[in-house]
Order: structure tokens, then C-alpha cells, then sequence
């Protein structure tokens, strides 16, 4: 393995288990010396991670099958097993407990990175709630679940870690978003999070730019037990409504071979070295199985401009459909869920 990241420190959030914990063991193999970061010690699981809020089926326990339950535990875990086992490959690392959502816990974070190792050179804030469910199902339980751990938390670390970054003229942040943040449906408290995250990611990166920091944000694919639990709750909610759906087969090896082991996304460690000094403000997909992809910075597609007296309904009549919504689908059209 290369020694890409030879002397830097990182902290990864929510690295005890999942995406969070294959980036911290990659991080630590390039030569990272490693803060692993989650709620708390592992506690005793029955059917889906207590990351993952199912809101289209409040009250009923969703049970894995033999297959899901041991993909389940293969990246199941929590931030001193990570933390232990980087030690055990021959790295550095320590573990701490904090909930991102707390801001004053957040800073005993970035502190102890500092204090056991010297300095903070990388940030990935992976941690986060999951939900699944319709947005009529969604509750303010719900929606401050799947918000604020995807975006007070990055926020949070931000606060902290950027005057350290700042001050020493370097450092990377990664932010985990997802590719909800265009819009899935289903997911819409856990778009909206990650949409925002996207925002703050390309708001925050060109304010640091001079000061020799990076901010990118990156949509993970791959295994853990959140996607294992997305599935259970997917395929429970079919069976509790007497769904049957017909499986493409072509789409499912995609996404199978998308959540392969989160230690196999490279580009993350390749961000965060100092090669990658250039690139800040962006935002990929990033799949356990080797893709990669680089988003297009929104912009108009189209627009109408009107000068002196403000638009009549006729005129705007005239010119909606010639000149602004121009190749306009409905989004029943733009969609293929």
C-alpha cells in the first residue's frame, strides 16, 4: 500500500461501522494516523442498524434474512474495533465517543485529535441518520433524525476544525452527501440534508480556498449496514402490502457491485492527500466498486428576461413555453422511479 498519506491525521465521524469505517481503515493503510469517531459502543442489534429510520412502517420490526444479517455484521462494529483494528495492521490510531450533534462535543473531538497526535490534517464527516418513507409518513422525529447528524454534525466539525486548518494554511474536509441530494423520492428528509450538505461543502470551500484548505463532498456507495437495512425495509414493505415487483436483473448486479467493501473507494484517500490541492468545491460518486463520478455545478438552463414594466400574464404566456421551459418534461418524465 502506498504511504500517499505518510504523517497527516484524520478524524472520520461515524467510522465505527459501514462506509465510515472502510474509509478510516483505507485512510489508515495509505499511512493516516486515524481518529475513529462514533455515538457510542456498539450495542445489541435485532434487525436494522440504529442508524437507519424506516418512516413508511412506524411500528413494525422488520426481520434480516440469513444472507442480510451476515452481510449486516461484516461491516457492523463501532469505533474501538475500528480503531483496534488498525492497530492490529500495523497503523496509529485512537478511538473517540461524541455525538456530532452536540457542538461541544464536537470540539473535544477535533481536540483530541490534536492532543494524541499533534495536529488535524483531515476531516471526513461520514456520520449520519438514515430513513426510508414516504413524506406523508414523515414525522419532526424523522426529520430531525435524518437532519441533524447528516447536517448539524458536518456543520459542527466544520466550526472546529477549519480555525485549526486555517491557522496551519492546509488541510482536507471531506463531507459525506449522497446521490439523494438530486431529488429521490422516498428519502426526501435525507435528500433535503444532503442537499444542504452539497450547498455548505461549495459555500464554505471558496471562502478557504486562500488559505490552502479543500472542502469536497463525496455520495458513497457501498457496503454497510445501512444499505443492508434499506433493503430489508424495502422488500418488508412489499411483503406487507402484498407488492410484487419484477426484478431487473441488470440493475441489481449495478448495484451490487456499486456497494462492494467501502476499503476500495482509493480517490478518498487521493483527495485527501496533498496531490489533490487543486480540487475543492466539488462534489463525486464514489462506489465500492470503483466507479467514479464528478457532478456539473448547477447552473440556468434557461431564462427569460423582461425590461421596464413587469410581465402581464399574457406576456408570460407567450414566452413560457417558446423561450424558458424549452424541451420541458414533466417530472414523470425525468424520473425512473
Amino acid at each position: 500500500m502506498s504511504k500517499l498519506l505518510e504523517g497527516k491525521v484524520a478524524i472520520v465521524t461515524g467510522s465505527g461501522q459501514g462506509v465510515g469505517r472502510g474509509i478510516a481503515l483505507m485512510l489508515a493503510r495509505h499511512g493516516a494516523r486515524v481518529v475513529t469517531n462514533d455515538l457510542a459502543p456498539r450495542r445489541a442489534t435485532k434487525a436494522v442498524a440504529a442508524s437507519f429510520r424506516a418512516t413508511a412502517l412506524q411500528g413494525t420490526e422488520l426481520t434480516l434474512t440469513q444472507e442480510e444479517a451476515e452481510r449486516f455484521e461484516a461491516t457492523a462494529g463501532d469505533a474501538e474495533s475500528v480503531a483496534a483494528q488498525i492497530i492490529a495492521e500495523g497503523g496509529e490510531a485512537i478511538h473517540h465517543y461524541a455525538d456530532v450533534t452536540n457542538h461541544e462535543a464536537t470540539g473535544h473531538l477535533i481536540q483530541a485529535a490534536i492532543r494524541e497526535f499533534g495536529r488535524l490534517d483531515i476531516l471526513i464527516n461520514n456520520a449520519a441518520g438514515m430513513g426510508f418513507g414516504p413524506f406523508l409518513s414523515l414525522t419532526p422525529e424523522d426529520w430531525r433524525f435524518q437532519v441533524e447528524a447528516k447536517l448539524t454534525g458536518t456543520y459542527n466539525c466544520m466550526s472546529h476544525a477549519l480555525p485549526v486548518m486555517v491557522k496551519q494554511e492546509s488541510g482536507r474536509i471531506l463531507n459525506a452527501s449522497s446521490d439523494a441530494w438530486t431529488g429521490i423520492p422516498m428519502v426526501s428528509a435525507y435528500a433535503a440534508a444532503n442537499a444542504a450538505v452539497v450547498a455548505l461543502t461549495k459555500s464554505a470551500a471558496k471562502e478557504v480556498a486562500r488559505y490552502g484548505v479543500t472542502i469536497n463532498a463525496y455520495c458513497p456507495q457501498a457496503a454497510s449496514p445501512g444499505h443492508v437495512s434499506f433493503n430489508a425495509t424495502f422488500r418488508s414493505m412489499l411483503q406487507q402490502q402484498d407488492i410484487h415487483l419484477k426484478v431487473n436483473d441488470e440493475r441489481t448486479r449495478r448495484s451490487e457491485k456499486a456497494h462492494g467493501p467501502a476499503e476500495n473507494m482509493t480517490f478518498l484517500a487521493y483527495l485527501a492527500s496533498d496531490e489533490a490541492a487543486h480540487i475543492s468545491g466539488s462534489v463525486f460518486s464514489v462506489t465500492g466498486g470503483g466507479d467514479i463520478a464528478l457532478y456539473a455545478d448547477p447552473q440556468h438552463a434557461t431564462s427569460i428576461v423582461k425590461d421596464g414594466e413587469p410581465w402581464t400574464i399574457e406576456e408570460f404566456r407567450k414566452s413560457l413555453h417558446q423561450e424558458l421551459l424549452t424541451d420541458y418534461r414533466p417530472i414523470s418524465e425525468r424520473s425512473e422511479f
